[in-house]
């Protein structure tokens, strides 16, 4: 027996413009790191992997986090390259089994920003020493439970120059390809929100000082890959308010200070900001908005929420082992029809269940698959 939704599920099935780039509906994939690339190359795994993602009615796939082609960028093992013959061969067969099934996909492109060391494992250590090639915006690197430490000195200008000509070539061969827009993973603590962060960002020079002058290192970004692009190809811009090692961390304190960092990246050519939290009915500045919701307000440009949707328990609870749910889609739909914001990224529900839009969008909740432990794993 079908689970119907008090609220038609219409308004999540209404197509979406983002630039050039009109979308289906309003569901999009969100990037989910999983590190099933071994050597950095896609294979046919992951391909069949989105694939079935854009069989079941996905309007919007994003990628998983993809290095971009800089010798700092990467700090995992088995995630994915964005450059290099035997990688960019695997990435045009995640292409054309997306849009051989009819889907839509871009990839997000990923610099982790400043680490001592290249390793996932040493990620949030303290440094024993101090490598200015692999320095980051402002001298600091992230401590787990920590507050950030202090390092001798900022990337020099020529490092910078250097990982923004790699983000533009990044996207550039996206373009060529045949992709349908990329992402920029400017959220949780990596580079991009290196420099837009008070605590991590302590510049004096271009690249520092108040929120608006940070957002400088995205804005110089943004406008080299419109530059090596075209017009109509579709920028995003990942945020969030927190970060990998601290969940309570703020970018902006006010809408005033947010509207400070994003405009001048919609100015530069950001078409839509993807807002993340933890939880998506969790609103800012005590108002009844969401990240997204602000994001939208304060620049015109569409926002895309994410955080726990269709799940009864949030990220850390499942990570932990528990299982979860199915949760009612009821607030979302009220948030959609409102117009707070304009697309919904799914995560560990559709990783568990690539059919899940299709079950939406006929109104079978009770058919959706429930999240279980370890399902971040498997390649389903």
């Amino acid at each position: 027996m079908n689970q119907p939704v008090g609220h038609s599920p219409a308004p999540l099935f209404e197509p979406v413009r983002i630039n050039g780039l009109t979308l289906a509906n309003r569901i999009v994939m969100a990037p989910m790191t999983r590190r099933k690339s071994p050597g950095g190359i896609p294979g046919a795994d992951v391909a069949a992997y989105y694939r079935r993602r854009a069989e079941g009615e996905v309007g919007l796939i994003v990628t998983e986090g993809t290095w971009i082609p800089h010798v700092t960028a990467g700090n995992g093992v088995d995630a994915p390259n964005f450059y290099g013959e035997a990688a960019l061969a695997g990435w045009q067969g995640v292409l054309d089994e997306v849009h051989g099934a009819g889907g839509k996909i871009v990839p997000q492109l990923w610099h982790v920003g400043q680490t001592h060391l290249p390793s996932e494992e040493a990620l949030y250590q303290h440094p024993a020493a101090y490598d200015e090639r692999l320095a980051g915006p402002s001298g600091m690197v992230g401590v787990i439970g920590h507050m950030p430490k202090k390092l001798a000195k900022p990337a020099g200008k020529k490092t910078i120059d250097e990982i923004i000509d790699a983000y533009a070539t990044a996207a550039q061969t996206a373009f060529s390809m045949g992709f349908d827009g990329i992402e920029l993973h400017g959220a949780h603590g990596y580079i991009f929100d290196q420099f837009n962060w008070s605590v991590t960002n302590l510049r004096t020079d271009e690249y520092g000082g108040d929120i608006g002058k940070r957002a400088r290192f995205a804005c110089d970004a943004v406008r080299e890959i419109r530059r090596r692009t075209s017009p109509d190809f579709p920028i995003i811009m990942r945020i969030s308010q927190w970060k990998i090692h601290d969940y309570q961390a703020r970018l902006a304190e006010t809408p005033q200070d947010l509207g400070a960092l994003l405009e001048p990246m919609a100015e530069a050519g950001v078409d839509a900001f993807h807002c993340s939290q933890r939880r998506f009915w969790e609103t800012e500045f005590d108002s009844h908005l969401n990240l997204a919701g602000w994001a939208k307000k304060l620049t015109g440009k569409p926002s895309i929420s994410v955080g726990s949707v269709s799940l009864e328990v949030d990220f850390l609870t499942t990570h932990a082992g528990k299982e979860s749910g199915v949760a009612s889609i009821e607030r979302l739909i009220e948030m959609i029809e409102r117009g707070d914001f304009d697309m919904i990224a799914v995560g560990r529900a559709l990783l568990v269940d690539p059919n899940w839009a299709h079950k939406v969008r006929l109104g079978q909740l009770d058919a959706i698959l429930p999240y279980e432990p370890g399902a971040m794993n498997e390649l389903t």
